[in-house]
């Protein structure tokens, strides 16, 4: 099984990439969480991935965050999604919200999630009210356990060309700066040590 993919962008569509490893390339289906923050063609991207194995099919799912897995993994874990109407749900609601939204079982917000009907959303919070991975939903998005958080801003980061020793220490002075942990706050606080 592949569960994680680490080469150099070849091509980036809004559902699917293409990444080259040492001379393959491999399609990978994405999200639009995880589409967006991607780099241009040609930048060197590090994915995790879900292999979906059927009779007829051999798919990659790759995510940008260990979170976004997690969560893929748990909602095609619910009777009638599939890994398609998985990308959808990630594609359509922020992280934060969908897992807002399980825990208040809020109906309403997720059938507003295109391709999500009435008994499917009862299905997912339902199913997934106590199976969602340990997240505080905060303002700008999910605080994640400060190690998965920091190996994430980490691993951005060094993809980016940063070396490590510099890293480490813009990242210590990140986590001592007062306000939210996400992930995209405690990245541009750490962009901005590195380029002082």
């Amino acid at each position: 099984m592949i569960a994680h993919l680490c080469g150099r962008l070849l091509e980036k569509h809004p559902n699917r990439v293409i990444v080259d490893v040492q001379g393959v390339g491999y399609e990978v289906q994405v999200p639009l969480s995880t589409f967006y923050p991607m780099p241009e063609a040609g930048a060197e991207v590090s994915l995790r991935i879900h292999t979906h194995v059927r009779e007829d099919a051999l798919a990659l799912f790759g995510f940008a965050t260990e979170l976004e897995l997690q969560i893929f993994e748990r909602l095609i874990a619910v009777s009638g999604i599939g890994p398609k109407l998985a990308l959808a749900v990630l594609s359509g609601i922020e992280v934060a919200e969908l897992v807002r939204a399980v825990q208040a079982g809020d109906v309403a917000r997720l059938t507003a999630i295109p391709g999500i009907g009435k008994k499917t959303a009862e299905r997912i919070s339902l199913e997934l009210k106590d199976r969602l991975p340990v997240a505080v939903p905060g303002p700008a998005g999910v605080t994640l356990a400060d190690g998965d958080l920091r190996r994430d801003v980490l691993s951005a980061l060094l993809n980016l060309g940063y070396h490590r020793p510099l890293v480490e220490k813009a990242l210590d002075a990140a986590f001592g700066a007062p306000g939210d942990r996400t992930f995209e706050r405690v990245l541009k606080r750490a962009l901005h040590e590195l380029v002082r």
